[in-house]
């Protein structure tokens, strides 16, 4: 790799890429090139009156737009089988970070949840940065479960379960419902069996009831979503601003830079709620042309799953498509009342530092994907001896 690779307008490259991998490059830009846009509408008014400088966390966004565009050409430019071979130490890393946000004095609290920790004068939140090592490692896994020992599987299964729980701890249940909605549609794509599959999914379920019942402020949420209208200035205020927001839109949206939610009505408009000052300002048919470049997202990852005719090269395809497009639904779905208020950030709209690195190294592993296509190589969860490999065993 030369210095030019690490700037994507000087990367010369990429006229060799297939189709499919330069197609999804171009449209990731144009992704980020809107969700910069709607961030410097969303958050120009409340960072003038909390900053005294309009341009505070759009500047700050670009600076993390720039740091992100580099780690994310190095990754289109590696191949698939060293990143494999280092997810496992990155997956550990986050870990130990997520249960480090739980210490107090360490982690950073923020609306009754501690999802942060400083490393000097950067906030890192590692449930998010986390999840597009859980795609590789859980792609490495399921892509060689048939050769595996139970050891190693169970091994693997109980870290994949301190992450959930982990994340679930400081409470994050959004980012622990995608996490683990990731890991399972990676095992289904996989073809483990159904009672595999079915027994973790009433497992999920059941934690999900559990945390809503254990938290006060979780089972507020769920009940103020069932009717926001009934307290509309307590619970359920950021669900009514937020549909009072989509609603203003009407069919063409009030214009840019025009929305009167985002001045001080609709609480947390530049991250967990920026679809809604997208769709007062761009209308009904802005949301139909978002959900379009979605959809187009979505289809390129199938299309690049399909041609890659490696397990492990496919797994990490579909993950990575269940992360940025059932996020990105997510987030959509709790701004328009379909689903409960959450915390989750629409990816490469919603301001923050660690939500776009995440966003953008994702994009670029199903770009290097969509790059090796049948070419990419199967990493061992661990070295194989010689005297072993008959047995089929991996230590």
């Amino acid at each position: 790799m030369n210095l030019r690779q690490l700037i994507p307008i000087f990367d010369s490259s990429v006229s060799s890429w297939s189709l499919e991998a330069r197609l999804l490059r171009w449209l990731t830009y144009v992704w980020l090139f809107i969700g910069l846009i709607i961030l410097f509408s969303a958050s120009y008014a409340v960072a003038d009156e909390r900053q005294g400088d309009g341009l505070y966390y759009f500047k700050r966004q670009i600076v993390w737009v720039l740091v992100s565009l580099v780690v994310f050409n190095i990754i289109v430019n590696l191949p698939l089988r060293k990143i494999l071979g280092v997810s496992h130490w990155f997956l550990i890393f986050f870990l130990i970070l997520i249960f480090l946000t739980l210490v107090p004095g360490l982690g950073r609290k923020a609306f009754d949840a501690a999802r942060w920790i400083a490393l000097g004068p950067i906030p890192i939140q590692p449930s998010e940065l986390i999840k597009p090592f859980l795609v590789l490692q859980s792609a490495r896994l399921f892509g060689q479960w048939e050769k595996l020992s139970w050891g190693v599987r169970l091994s693997w299964l109980r870290v994949f379960c301190l992450i959930l729980l982990g994340i679930l701890a400081q409470p994050n249940l959004s980012t622990t419902a995608l996490c683990g909605m990731t890991i399972w549609f990676i095992a289904l794509a996989a073809g483990l069996q159904y009672k595999y599959l079915g027994g973790t999914a009433i497992g999920g379920i059941l934690l999900a009831l559990l945390s809503i019942s254990i938290k006060e402020y979780q089972r507020r949420r769920v009940m103020s979503f069932l009717n926001p209208w009934a307290d509309a200035t307590g619970d359920g205020y950021q669900l009514v601003q937020s549909l009072l927001a989509v609603g203003s839109g009407k069919t063409w949206g009030a214009g840019f830079g025009l929305s009167q939610q985002k001045l001080f009505y609709l609480p947390i408009q530049d991250t967990d709620f920026i679809f809604a000052v997208f769709a007062e300002e761009f209308g009904f048919i802005g949301g139909v042309l978002l959900l379009l470049l979605l959809t187009g997202f979505a289809t390129l990852g199938l299309i690049i799953a399909l041609k890659a005719k490696n397990t492990t090269a496919q797994l990490v395809a579909i993950g990575v498509t269940v992360v940025m497009v059932g996020q990105s639904f997510l987030h959509i779905g709790v701004a328009t009342g379909a689903l409960p208020t959450t915390g989750l950030p629409l990816p490469m709209f919603s301001y923050g530092g660690n939500s776009m690195i995440a966003s953008l190294v994702a994009s670029a592993l199903l770009i290097r994907v969509a790059r090796e296509g049948s070419e990419a190589e199967v990493v061992p969860l661990r070295r194989t001896k010689p005297e072993n490999r008959r047995r089929g065993r991996m230590f």
